[in-house]
């Protein structure tokens, strides 16, 4: 299924573009050198409003659909920037839609403007360190105490916590042992970043050093009550609201990192001459590139599918996963490939193959392993028995 692009899709798509096309390969190869968050950039795209695509328009967004966000995303991915331009503002697009949906009156309007503006910047803080994907073994807990919650645990791999003003977190309001389902006791909350009570310890990593990722440690943290978003009790329910979206904006984004690492192995294969010919017409090297056209393209054409599901309100949990998958592999594919078409100079960071490469690894990790995703498929589209 291809995208329709309407006229204000593509209004969309070339405006994102013409923003994104400010910042080239020297700006994004600097600030991954330097481990440097892009604040340019970010606040180019708060500036232009696209923080909020898919925000209500009553409180300054644009009130789109995820095929849209989808869209916008893609064009970041296939950018300079590549995963680093996009996890600048990946949070904004998914994590508040469990504001939107299940925020009181009084939230929404406290909470979204200021993420649509980009005053405030936010993490999202679930996985920890001793749960994994596991997520209902969690053990931050918050515990109540007068008209709020004291919270206190650990959370890793939190993107953004050096610099962000709020954090959406997951912590246990009741303890697993007393809980009838593991996915039972568990309260999603938009809170401050409060540093007298978190701490953030950033972690070197391979690639997009560009944007910070940490563990973080919470001691004591006094959170309101009227900072808990739906229920006592119904977090992880709330959260699987954002689990589909978050796979199909990371498809999309996949997708267009495997593009431009495409893009450019094409145009070196095309230039570079040895033995008296150009390598590009070696069979050893257009076979590959061709094929990663083609699972690229398969992969754009569900992830496109599962965002019109997704927006027609409609089942989509099948091919969510499956283009999150199947984008991941063909994105690390192509960028694994562009390094092999440059050779040796695919090695050298002036040509930029090399931080594509590295970036690119993430999708295939997060937000699910490919592993999970086979287990997802098996068991509730095949109806096969569970593993796990």
């Amino acid at each position: 299924m291809e995208l329709d692009l309407s006229p204000e899709r593509q209004q969309i798509r070339d405006a994102v573009q013409a923003l994104c096309d400010r910042f080239g390969d020297d700006y994004w190869r600097d600030k991954d050198e330097t481990h440097s968050f892009p604040t340019e950039f970010h606040a180019a795209i708060a500036e232009a409003g696209w923080l909020g695509i898919t925000m209500p328009v009553e409180y300054g967004g644009a009130g789109l659909g995820i095929t849209e966000a989808a869209l916008m995303m893609q064009i970041v991915g296939n950018s300079a920037g590549t995963l680093a331009a996009c996890s600048t503002i990946h949070i904004n697009i998914f994590a508040p839609h469990a504001i939107v949906v299940h925020g009181t009156a009084e939230q929404k309007a406290a909470m979204l403007p200021p993420l649509i503006s980009g005053q405030d910047t936010a993490c999202f803080a679930v996985t920890e360190p001793d749960a994994g994907l596991d997520t209902t073994s969690i053990t931050t807990r918050a515990s109540r105490q007068g008209d709020g919650y004291i919270i206190s645990g650990r959370k890793m791999w939190i993107s953004t916590a050096q610099r962000a003003r709020k954090i959406m977190l997951l912590a246990r309001t009741t303890p697993l042992e007393q809980c009838a389902k593991r996915t039972d006791g568990m309260s999603l909350f938009y809170t401050d970043f409060d540093r007298r009570y978190i701490e953030a310890r950033q972690i070197r990593k391979m690639g997009r050093a560009a944007v910070d990722s940490n563990a973080v440690f919470i001691d004591q943290l006094p959170v309101p009550e009227h900072h808990r978003l739906g229920k006592e009790g119904d977090g992880f329910s709330i959260l699987l609201d954002a689990i589909n979206p978050e796979r199909i904006l990371v498809a999309a984004e996949a997708i267009g990192i495997g593009r431009r690492a495409l893009a450019k192995a094409t145009a070196y294969a095309k230039e570079r001459v040895v033995f008296g010919r150009p390598i590009g017409k070696n069979q050893g090297i257009a076979h590959p590139l061709a094929k990663n056209w083609m699972d690229l393209e398969a992969a754009d054409m569900l992830m496109w599918r599962a965002a019109q599901l997704y927006d027609a309100g409609r089942p989509c949990g099948a091919e969510a996963n499956a283009a999150k998958y199947l984008a991941a592999e063909a994105g690390f594919n192509a960028c694994d490939q562009a390094v092999r078409t440059h050779g040796g100079m695919g090695y050298a960071a002036e040509y930029d193959v090399e931080r594509y490469f590295r970036e690119v690894m993430v999708p295939n990790i997060a937000p699910v392993s490919r592993e999970m995703i086979l287990n997802y498929i098996g068991e509730r589209v095949l109806g096969l028995p569970r593993s796990y």
